[in-house]
C-alpha cells in the first residue's frame, strides 16, 4: 500500500509539473557561442585555465627560438667571394655555445615538467566534483545521432530521448558514455573537454552548467562520412523548468485528436517507420533509431541538420539521403498525403 500510494503521489506530480509546462518552457534560454573559452561551468573553467598555461609558456618558447636564432643570423661571421676557408674552429673547444644549449635543455625539460604537472592537478581537480544530487545520464553514440536515457532509482522513472541533454543548472551531472558501432567522442566545449566513447567500453564524463543556456555539443572523434553532422545541444535550465521537462518527458505520447493526425499515427505504426523508432504508448518500439515520444519538443532533426520544422521535417522523412548521405534511414515511399499525415502526427507528440 506503501509503494502504491507513492506511486500514485508521483503521477500527481507529474501531472502537475506537466501542466506548468508550457509557462516554464516560455522562458527564453540564451544560446552560448560554440567556444571553449567562454566556460559555463567549473569544469570548463579548469580547461580554459590549462590551456592559458600551455599558451603563455609555448608562446614564451617560441619567442625566444626566434630571437636566438635571429641573434645567431646577425652575429653570425661574413664572408666574401674572395674569403680564405677557416678551418681553425672545427677543432677549437667552444665553451660559452655548450653552455648556452645546456642551459636551454634544462629550461626546455623544466617547462615539460611544469606543464606535465598543471595536466596532472587540473585531471585531479575535474574529477573531485562534488557529485551530491547529480543527474544520471546514460548516452550513447550511433552513426551519426546520440541516444540520451535518464538513468534514475526507479526503473519507471527512466525514460530516453535523443539529441539533446537538459540539466538543471547548479547541479552535477554524471553521464556514462558508450559507443554502438565504431569510436566517437563527446565534447561540449563551454561545459566539459572532450571525452571518447569507444565500442565495448563505458567512460565517464561530469560537469556542472552554473548558468541557464544552450550549449552546442559535436562529435570530436570522425567517425564516418557524416561526422560534422553529428551535433548536440546540452540544455541548461532552472532547477523547476528542468523538473517539469523531466516530468513532461515520462508521458507517453498524446492521443492525437484531428483526423490527419490520426491516421498518422497509423501509418506510423503500420508501416516501416515502427521497424526502428518508438513511440510511448503506441505499438511502435523498436530501438534502433531516435525516440519519437517527444519529437515535437527538440530542436532540430536528424541531430542538429535540420531545424525542426514541419517543412524541414517533411523533407526529411521524404529523402533523408539528400540531407545525410549514408544515414541509416532508408527513403521510404508514399503517397504526398500520407507523408503530410504522418508530419502531421508526429507534430502533435511534444
Amino acid at each position: 500500500m506503501k509503494a502504491l500510494s507513492g506511486a500514485i503521489r508521483a503521477l500527481a506530480a507529474a501531472a502537475a509539473a506537466t501542466a506548468a509546462l508550457p509557462a516554464l518552457a516560455a522562458t527564453p534560454l540564451p544560446e552560448a557561442p560554440h567556444r571553449v573559452l567562454d566556460a559555463m561551468g567549473p569544469q570548463a573553467a579548469h580547461v580554459v585555465d590549462l590551456w592559458r598555461i600551455f599558451l603563455v609558456t609555448c608562446t614564451a618558447v617560441t619567442a625566444a627560438i626566434v630571437a636566438a636564432l635571429l641573434y645567431i643570423l646577425w652575429r653570425r661571421p661574413r664572408s666574401g667571394s674572395d674569403s680564405t676557408p677557416d678551418l681553425t674552429m672545427v677543432n677549437r673547444s667552444e665553451p660559452g655555445p655548450r653552455r648556452h644549449v645546456t642551459q636551454a635543455v634544462a629550461a626546455s625539460v623544466v617547462l615539460l615538467l611544469l606543464l606535465v604537472a598543471a595536466s596532472v592537478f587540473t585531471d585531479r581537480t575535474l574529477a573531485r566534483m562534488p557529485l551530491k544530487d547529480a543527474v544520471n545520464i546514460e548516452v550513447t553514440a550511433h552513426q551519426w545521432w546520440w541516444t540520451v536515457r535518464y538513468r534514475s532509482g526507479e526503473v519507471w522513472q527512466e525514460f530516453e530521448t535523443a539529441n539533446e541533454i537538459h540539466v538543471p543548472v547548479g547541479r552535477p551531472v554524471v553521464i556514462q558514455l558508450k559507443a554502438d558501432d565504431v569510436i566517437h567522442s563527446l565534447w561540449v566545449p563551454n561545459l566539459a573537454g572532450k571525452k571518447d566513447l569507444l565500442p565495448g567500453r563505458t567512460s565517464i564524463m561530469q560537469f556542472r552548467a552554473d548558468q541557464p543556456g544552450i550549449y552546442r555539443g559535436q562529435c570530436a572523434e570522425f567517425c564516418g562520412y557524416q561526422h560534422a553532422l553529428m551535433g548536440l545541444f546540452v540544455i541548461a535550465e532552472p532547477p523547476e523548468q528542468f523538473e517539469a521537462w523531466q516530468q513532461a518527458q515520462r508521458q507517453a505520447a498524446a492521443e492525437p485528436a484531428d483526423a490527419q493526425a490520426q491516421r498518422g499515427k497509423s501509418l506510423v505504426e503500420s508501416t516501416s517507420c515502427a521497424m526502428c523508432h518508438a513511440v510511448q504508448g503506441t505499438r511502435a518500439q523498436a530501438r534502433r533509431a531516435p525516440d519519437l515520444t517527444h519529437l515535437a519538443s527538440r530542436r532540430t532533426l536528424a541531430a542538429g541538420t535540420l531545424p525542426n520544422t514541419p517543412q524541414a521535417l517533411a523533407s526529411w522523412i521524404a529523402d533523408p539521403q539528400r540531407h545525410k548521405p549514408g544515414t541509416n534511414m532508408p527513403t521510404i515511399p508514399m503517397s504526398q498525403d500520407d507523408l503530410q499525415a504522418i508530419v502531421a502526427y508526429l507534430g502533435t507528440l511534444q
